[in-house]
């Protein structure tokens, strides 16, 4: 980005990047900036991440940060966060009917464990059974698990919200429906576990 564009991104907008750039994260996540929507919002930017474990990927997401100064009536603000976490399920854990209701708390367990404030929070859990037949039949069954998830974070100084502890509590998220156990305060009195670690897609 060149100083003339740079000018005309609004201060609070490249002080909530700078959070996501600067944030420390716990080891096993790769991130990286990615391309971001360009029809959501006047600014966006975006993260992909991956939980990995040596040359196993246990889950993957993405995280748009949106920002409208003029405000967003639906979001009740003026910044927005929208994400896209993935996995794939053991068999026995998909077969759990309570799995949706817990993924949920996944994310909003994150955030309120570090005292985030947010609004309009708003998602979707999907679970998906691909069964193969022919000449596919040697795989085995996998079931995924997909949560896409968006909410308002509280503005700060200068309209500024902590974008660096929203990026912790998804990256919190991500780790969980990997399979990996919470660290830090994670208990936010809603009983929370995490998935059984997994070894990364099955494959023939």
């Amino acid at each position: 980005m060149d100083s003339a564009e740079e000018s005309s991104v609004p201060l609070p907008f490249r002080r909530a990047v700078d959070g996501l750039r600067k944030a420390r994260l716990r080891t096993g996540i790769e991130i990286d900036p990615t391309k971001p929507p360009r029809k959501l919002a006047p600014h966006a930017y975006a993260l992909e991440a991956a939980v990995v474990d040596g040359e196993d990927d246990l889950a993957d997401g993405r995280l748009i940060l949106l920002h409208d100064p003029a405000g967003h009536d639906a979001w009740q603000g003026t910044f927005r966060l929208v994400t896209l976490v993935r996995a794939e399920l053991e068999q026995e854990m998909a077969a759990d009917p309570l799995l949706p209701e817990v993924s949920w708390s996944w994310l909003t367990g994150a955030l309120d464990a570090r005292g985030l404030t947010y609004g309009e929070a708003s998602g979707t859990v999907t679970m998906a059974s691909s069964h193969y037949f022919g000449g596919l039949a040697e795989r085995r069954p996998a079931t995924q698990i997909e949560i896409r998830a968006s909410w308002t974070p509280r503005e700060g100084v200068g309209g500024v919200p902590d974008t660096a502890a929203h990026l912790s509590a998804w990256c919190e998220l991500l780790c969980q429906i990997a399979g990996l156990p919470p660290v830090g305060p994670t208990d936010s009195g809603t009983g929370v576990v995490s998935l059984p670690q997994r070894r990364g897609p099955h494959h023939p």
